[in-house]
């Protein structure tokens, strides 16, 4: 099977930097393969937060994940400094695609990449509803090219 070489750093539109921490890593003294999906949730919420694209704890909409995928292509490991960068692969009538990748310290190819589908949900009943026009402006901005 080919693998697809490591995304760059410019591949990515947007970024959002976590520090590691002592307990990310696993017996094989690098981070466990579950953090990555955490880092995945943090730096898209944190965007959608910011960026007023959705309010997380309030307003009739908020987001849902549906889908999410990891490819590892290098290790990471307590005390590195991770930047997760974010671009939006697709927006569709109700969600989004967000590609993601994320990077070691100084390091200009990605350690893992993979993506995070957020759908848009009424608050309260769980029903997937269109995606407002204001966050669609917003997501838009991250288009990959």
């Amino acid at each position: 099977m080919t693998r697809h070489p490591p995304g760059k750093r410019a591949d990515y539109r947007w970024f959002h930097s976590i520090t590691t921490r002592w307990m990310d890593n696993d017996a094989f003294a690098h981070v466990n393969n579950v953090n990555y999906f955490s880092y995945f949730d943090t730096a898209v919420t944190y965007y959608e937060m910011t960026e007023q694209v959705v309010g997380l704890l309030d307003g009739p909409v908020h987001c849902v994940v549906a889908e999410v995928t990891c490819r590892y292509h290098s290790s990471l490991a307590f005390p590195d400094r991770v930047h997760v960068g974010i671009r939006v692969a697709h927006i569709g009538r109700s969600s989004v695609r967000y590609d993601i990748g994320v990077f070691r310290n100084d390091d200009d190819a990605a350690a893992a990449e993979g993506h995070f589908v957020h759908v848009f949900v009424q608050r309260g009943i769980q029903k997937p509803v269109p995606i407002p026009e204001e966050a669609r402006l917003r997501l838009a901005r991250l288009m990959a090219g």
